[in-house]
């Protein structure tokens, strides 16, 4: 148990990689992202579905210049992540959004890398995919193609795992030993990121004793959790609202 957000990333340092949860604004851990932003650490490497938006998650780090490279599936709602990586000053992989949830599960279950049918006959496998771009606009590093392979009729793609330094993710509920409940949609990248770090930092809603949840109930097992902080109830932000008008809601 830690006692604060601050005191469970205080030795994440420069150069970390760092595998986040959540999807969108989804079940992100926004405390210990807020806690990582307040400290010096700079040249991180994230892994993560998306780079949350321009004032909010990841999005803070993105905006102090803290993130170096990105691993992600979706980046559309972060106009400042935009201009860094069209500027060169950042570095991304895009990657399916199946290919890295599975690349982040193997890494926590050991397993190096996997053939995948994704991405086959694509700049995914074929290379060619802007990493990085310099300061003139033109490519500084593309992706490397990947070893392919036929298994019965069909070719596959080779992907390797990810293992991250650590792994912050949000809960709904835990208990001290670390084992995890999520909160329905929530229950998306985050158990998956969990296992992808070496250490795994979860803040969670509401802390309980080890034996208050059921072990049917539990999501993530503790093994997978080496911090947990309480941080209370979560300021649950709406990435896009959609309302409709007086005259579409009479039809």
């Amino acid at each position: 148990m830690y006692s604060s957000a601050a005191e469970a990333v205080a030795d994440i340092g420069d150069g970390a990689r760092i595998a986040v949860g959540g999807f969108g604004l989804c079940g992100i851990p926004d405390a210990l992202i807020q806690a990582v932003a307040d400290t010096t650490a700079t040249g991180l490497e994230v892994f993560s579905n998306n780079c949350g938006v321009d004032d909010h998650g990841l999005g803070i780090l993105l905006s102090l210049g803290r993130i170096r490279r990105v691993t992600a599936s979706y980046v559309g709602e972060n106009k400042e992540f935009a201009r860094q990586y069209l500027s060169g000053e950042l570095e991304v992989e895009l990657t399916p959004q199946g290919t890295l949830a599975e690349r982040l599960r193997a890494g926590g279950a050991g397993i190096p890398a996997f053939y995948t049918p994704a991405g086959v006959s694509t700049p995914v496998a074929d290379g060619g995919i802007p990493w990085r771009y310099d300061s003139d606009g033109s490519v500084l590093i593309a992706s490397p193609p990947k070893e392919t392979r036929v298994f019965g009729d069909r070719r596959y793609v080779l992907e390797e795992s990810i293992r991250a330094d650590f792994a912050l993710v949000h809960a709904r509920l835990g208990d001290t030993a670390g084992n995890l409940v999520f909160e329905k949609t929530a229950m998306n990248f985050n158990p998956l990121a969990a296992m992808a770090g070496k250490v795994t930092i979860a803040q969670v809603e509401t802390l309980v004793q080890p034996g208050e949840i059921d072990p049917g109930s539990v999501h993530l097992p503790g093994v997978f959790v080496q911090r947990v902080v309480h941080t209370g109830p979560q300021d649950k932000r709406i990435e896009k609202r959609t309302m409709r008008t007086d005259e579409e809601a009479k039809r």
